[in-house]
Formats: structure tokens, sequence, C-alpha cells
């Protein structure tokens, strides 16, 4: 499947803005699923800088600088990536067993998958959210039946509800309040799992605006969306283990229609554009559009 990404941001200020440093995340990565094959940045006023590197987890940023006055700031993306479908999960380890695997041994094998086993700036380890994986992860359940579970129970259990939580609402403060949007779903989903042991990553990326004909229109189209990837570890010793992508908000396993932007611990690795400014003032305004669409039904 080929799908084109829109993705715009609109900064409206006043009073106007003297000077911006700003950093984007709006560049789609290559994965064993996904092929980036265009990826254009465009960004008025035209920046003075513009950066472009890698950061600690291999997802492309964008680095910024503004250096003219300007009242309004629009960054406009756009993607073509191709997409290819994704292996259904038969069998996995107990969770148990995989808990045993990741944890430090003196002389072990390092898993570069461990960096994804602690807390974050808003996914911490905590009893809380311990005791809500719990009863999904019972005794020597398969860790990709538990982790099923948990994301079903995520999606019946919490309220999609935007407005109720922003981007820095930290993982319990979602849980406390069960409702929130796919960042916060995402968050208590990854620290259910890193409070028992077991390595979760968070994902940001987007949906397919149209669904296929007969299926249901999937809630985080025409937005960023952000999933969780689960680490699941070989049964050999020494092979190579893979990444399980879940989606909480839709309650299904990531499909040939999810594009992935980027990966990291929590959100505060991913904004999509985040920046310090010099002047303006408390009145801004922000408006983001996004559309994803299959290539084949452009005009």
């Amino acid at each position: 499947m080929q799908l084109e990404v829109l993705h715009d941001t609109e900064y409206h200020y006043l009073p106007a803005v003297r000077t911006a440093q700003h950093l984007a995340h709006l560049c789609p990565r290559d994965t064993p699923f996904q092929t980036r094959l265009a990826h254009t940045l465009q960004i008025e006023p035209l920046p003075a800088r513009q950066l472009v590197s890698t950061d600690s987890f291999g997802n492309s940023r964008c680095h910024v600088e503004v250096d003219t006055p300007h009242d309004r700031l629009l960054v406009r993306a756009r993607s073509l990536v191709s997409t290819a479908k994704r292996p259904a999960v038969a069998t996995s380890l107990a969770w148990e067993d995989v808990r045993e695997r990741m944890r430090y041994h003196r002389l072990s094998r390092f898993d570069a998958a461990s960096e994804f086993l602690f807390s974050s700036p808003y996914v911490p380890r905590h009893d809380d959210l311990l005791a809500y994986a719990r009863t999904s992860f019972t005794a020597r359940r398969p860790l990709h039946q538990a982790a099923l579970d948990l994301m079903e129970r995520i999606h019946r259990e919490f309220e999609y509800a935007p407005q109720t939580t922003d981007a820095s609402t930290p993982a319990l403060d979602a849980l406390a309040q069960r409702r929130g949007v796919c960042q916060d779903f995402a968050h208590v989903m990854i620290g259910a799992m890193r409070s028992l042991g077991l390595s979760a990553r968070y994902v940001s990326g987007y949906l397919l605006t149209e669904p296929a004909p007969g299926e249901p229109r999937l809630i985080g189209a025409d937005a960023s969306h952000a999933w969780v990837s689960v680490y699941l570890p070989p049964k050999d010793v020494g092979a190579k283990g893979h990444w399980w992508d879940l989606d909480p908000t839709n309650q299904r396993p990531v499909g040939e229609d999810y594009v992935t932007l980027a990966y990291g611990r929590d959100f505060s690795d991913l904004s999509p554009l985040r920046g310090v400014i010099q002047g303006g003032g408390s009145q801004h305004h922000l408006s983001v559009a996004v559309t994803v669409r299959e290539i084949d039904a452009i005009d």
C-alpha cells in the first residue's frame, strides 16, 4: 500500500514573535514494514537555518531557526511511504520468562530493547500501573496474549475524550481519570508493561483517513496518532526478537494502513513540533490538519 501524508501545523501570534527555534519529528522512518519514498518540509517564513539529524532512537528530526519577526508560522510536511502487511503473532514466551530474560544478569548478552524497560518523563514504573496490569498478566500467560488483553481492557475501560488531557498529562493521571486520547492510552499501556519489567515503547504516526469499504472509521484519523510497540524476545537465547505494534485506542494490531513517524520512550521524545520563541505574547492560535490517503486515490 502506498500512502501520502499531508500534515499542516500553523501558528498565529499576537504580537509578533521576533525569533524562534523549533524541532520537528515529521519525517516517517524506514521500518521492516515501511519504506519512505519521499519527504518534504515547507516552512514559512523561510528559516535562516534548517538542519536534519538523527536522534538517539534512529528517528529523523529537523532543527529550524527563524530569525525574522513573524506573526504566522506554517510547517507543512508531505510524505509518501510504502507499507506492507505485518504477520500475526501466533506464539510467545510466558510473560514471566520474558521479564526474567530482560533482567540484568552478570555477563548476560545485551539486548537493545532493555532501554525501554525504565521510567521516562511521562511514564513512571508505579504500583498503580502494576496493579492495573495484573488482571491481564496472569500466571504463565503468553506475553502476546496478555498484551492483547491489556490493550482490549484499556479500549473498553477508558473513555476517548479530547480536551480532557493535554500533551503533558502523565500516565498516572490518565489512569486515574480513565479517559484521554491516543497518547494517554499508549502511555498507560506502556507504563503498565514496564511496571511488570517488560519492554514497551511509544510510537507516533498516522492512520489512513478513509477506511476500506465496509470497515469502521478509526479513531485518530485526520490527526497525529500514537500507539504501543511491545518487545517479544526470541525463544532461543541469541536469536533476534521483534517488536509488535498494538493500538489500544482502536483495539487492534497495527496494520498496513498505519504510517510510522518515530518511536521513543514516551511523547516527550517525539513531539511532532516543539520550540522556543522570543517575543510574542499570551495570544496565539494553533491549528493542525492531517490527511492520509492511498496514492491510487489521488487524482
